[in-house]
């Protein structure tokens, strides 16, 4: 085997791992982001809950 051919199979496997760890690594940020924004939408509700429960109603007329 030469060395051309050598460099060459070298190049394409390093190619296609830094593919394949950018994919995983995508995937990663992805799932995190989705996980943070249905934290954050469940936080929010419960926020807006809240504030209306300790708000008190006014029954009387002005």
């Amino acid at each position: 085997m030469s060395q051309a051919t050598r460099m060459h199979k070298r190049h394409r496997f390093n190619t296609r791992m830094t593919r394949i760890i950018l994919l995983i690594s995508f995937l990663f940020f992805f799932g995190r982001f989705v996980y943070s924004s249905i934290g954050a939408w469940y936080h929010h509700q419960d926020k807006i809950h809240s504030q209306q429960v300790t708000q008190p109603l006014d029954t009387t007329n002005r």
